[in-house]
């Protein structure tokens, strides 16, 4: 047995609320922008810029929910499996917004839901490995029940997300986590509940993030 730290349930509850509230603030207020906009000007220039800006902000803000509730949420019952394709459809939609281009080779078969959850979650951690955009792609191998999970990011300045070697197996000695690292915490929180390791490496100028069974 091991005596690894762990976060307080209300505090992680807490710091992954602050996660989905980073991510849907700058849609939403982008809304509210553009409503300003159509109360102060009367232009039709103006007034196309602002119905443009509602419309591509209310369709962001609406992925990334989408994203945070498959990724997050309970996603139904204990034991309940997730159609891969609709992993893909969210991820797609969460990706449309962020500065990387994403490319999906996942077959479209049924697997358990933290499984689901732990890839869409390694997403994020890919895309925060490219902080400058470029590429974020996704391979599944192997089985189902225990697959594994490949993710490659390439593009200026791509790294390994801070914390990560840490924060990944849950050591938070001398380690303020807050909303962003968090991410890697609950990543490795799943990984463990599905007795899956997570790696990461610098391969060919790029970042590769691996899940596969432990052991």
């Amino acid at each position: 047995m091991t005596d690894r730290a762990e976060l307080d349930a209300l505090d992680l509850a807490a710091l992954m609320c602050s996660r989905v509230c980073h991510d849907i603030i700058s849609p939403v207020g982008a809304i509210i922008n553009g409503l300003e906009v159509l109360d102060e000007d009367n232009s039709e220039d103006m007034k196309a810029f602002a119905f443009d800006l509602i419309r591509r902000s209310a369709r962001q803000g609406s992925a990334k929910l989408q994203f945070a509730r498959l990724a997050f949420g309970a996603a139904g019952s204990a034991g309940a499996e997730i159609d891969l394709a609709d992993a893909e459809k969210v991820a797609t939609g969460f990706m449309e917004g962020e500065k990387a281009d994403f490319a999906w080779s996942v077959p479209r078969v049924l697997m358990p839901k933290n499984l689901v959850k732990l890839l869409l979650n390694l997403i994020l951690l890919a895309n925060a490995a490219v902080p400058r955009g470029g590429t974020v792609s996704v391979t599944v191998e192997g089985e189902t029940e225990a697959p594994r999970f490949i993710l490659r990011s390439s593009g200026p300045s791509a790294r390994v997300p801070a914390a990560f070697e840490r924060l990944v197996p849950g050591d938070l000695e001398g380690i303020d986590v807050d909303a962003q690292s968090v991410q890697a915490y609950y990543a490795g929180a799943l990984a463990r509940n599905c007795g899956m390791t997570i790696a990461a490496r610098i391969e060919d100028g790029g970042v590769v993030i691996a899940a596969e069974p432990a052991g």
